[in-house]
């Protein structure tokens, strides 16, 4: 028997390669309906049509919806893929620049930006997943690949939703390796650890062989051009961080260059006005190779290969944000950790991995204590957590900084702050 999938911001240009990823998996994964759910019909519509066209073009049997109305998306779904943006591009301009006047680089994820996401975010997808609960079918799981997606998706479990959170930088980087080797992917695995977009991979193992020793003996300036880090710092390390923890290695030099430079947000929009003349075309059937500028990259093989995997119960490894459960002991249990985990039916369950190094654990540790702030304020609508989380963060802790940012941050984002009027 077939399933249902509510894609939560359907009418996002990543869906086509999503879709794209479900069509390739009938296999493990064979959907009877497909919906496409999102309130901007001006987006919807042109995504929605190469989709259509996208699975005449392979034979896929299953039903295609695109629709505004929540309530039918989430009725009797098996699974919920939530890729939302509250506020769109236009709050995301705001996440990477306003935190610039404060001396304070931008970014959509972390930081100060990521902060203001977080709040927007939450209150959303919390009740996203209360009618989840009502609606959906018994068991239906939720795959959050909504930003910040650690936050996002601890919010999740801590309410009792059966979630998961999927973030595009582990598989890429496996994809990127195995070409690199010669392989075929699923002979190479990472020792993937740490929070969303605050990881380091420790080992890259071959046919089960580390063969990050050599890499990194071999050619360490491919791996640091790779993640834009210095060459020494890597060497150094002896591991391979995430390009993310250049905004924390390398501060200065990211401010400086995101000052004189237009923002990732501005150049987003563009793509997606583009995509979406194109998506518009009758005669478009595949994605286009512009989507790639998008980013993103392989996050449809991360969803798709998730949920065949959760639907099949194929008890295959692969990297999620997942509660801890004494995986990593550097974290509490019910913190929400990016590791392997060991995938079927009844969810993930995380492999055991040695105590981060010190120089790991500190950061990670207090990242993590920011996110729990964030969380927090994100729920309760309390101003006086914010300035709590914006200290806590690494890319801040200055009172003389976090107390006026928290007041900007705010009344930036108040339309979509509800809670922080009360």
């Amino acid at each position: 028997m077939g399933v249902k999938i509510a894609v939560v911001g359907g009418g996002s240009t990543y869906t086509p390669e999503l879709v794209e990823g479900f069509a390739a998996r009938t296999d493990r994964l064979s959907i009877d309906e497909l919906v496409l759910l999102d309130p901007d019909l001006a987006r919807l519509e042109p995504v929605a049509g190469l989709t259509q066209r996208m699975l005449d073009r392979v034979g896929w049997s299953g039903k295609l919806v695109a629709t505004t109305d929540r309530s039918a998306a989430l009725d009797g779904a098996d699974f919920v893929v939530i890729q939302l943006r509250v506020g769109g591009q236009a709050a995301r301009q705001v996440d990477e620049t306003l935190p610039h006047k404060f001396g304070v680089l931008g970014q959509e994820t972390t930081g100060p930006g990521g902060l203001a996401k977080a709040l927007r975010t939450v209150p959303v997808v919390l009740e996203l997943a209360e009618e989840t609960e009502r609606r959906a079918a018994p068991g239906a799981w939720i795959i959050d690949f909504t930003n910040p997606v650690g936050i996002v998706t601890q919010a999740l479990l801590n309410s009792g939703a059966r979630a998961l959170g999927l973030c595009n930088v582990a598989i890429g980087l496996q994809r990127r390796l195995a070409a690199q080797f010669g392989v075929e992917p699923d002979r190479v695995s990472l020792e993937h650890v740490g929070l969303n977009h605050l990881t380091w991979e420790r080992a890259v193992r071959v046919d089960g062989v580390d063969r990050l020793p050599e890499l990194l003996d071999r050619d360490p300036t491919q791996l640091a051009d790779e993640v834009g880090l210095p060459v020494e710092l890597v060497s150094e390390l002896r591991n391979i961080p995430s390009y993310y923890l250049r905004y924390y290695y390398c501060r200065a030099e990211v401010l400086a260059e995101q000052l004189r430079e237009p923002s990732r947000a501005e150049q987003v929009m563009e793509i997606e006005r583009q995509l979406l003349e194109m998506y518009r075309d009758p005669a478009l059937s595949e994605k286009p190779v512009l989507l790639e500028k998008r980013g993103g990259a392989f996050y449809s093989e991360a969803a798709a290969q998730l949920i065949a995997s959760l639907h099949a119960g194929t008890s295959d490894v692969q990297v999620v944000n997942v509660r801890n459960c004494g995986a990593l002991p550097d974290l509490p249990d019910d913190a929400t950790v990016e590791i392997p985990a060991r995938i079927d039916r009844d969810g993930a369950h995380p492999l055991p991995l040695a105590r981060l190094a010190p120089e790991l654990r500190g950061l990670v540790q207090a990242v993590k204590a920011y996110e729990d702030l964030a969380l927090e304020a994100a729920i309760k609508g309390d101003r006086v957590l914010v300035e709590k989380a914006l200290l806590a963060h690494p890319l801040v802790g200055q009172h003389a900084i976090a107390q006026p940012l928290t007041e900007a941050l705010l009344e930036a984002n108040k339309a979509y702050l509800p809670r922080f009027d009360r």
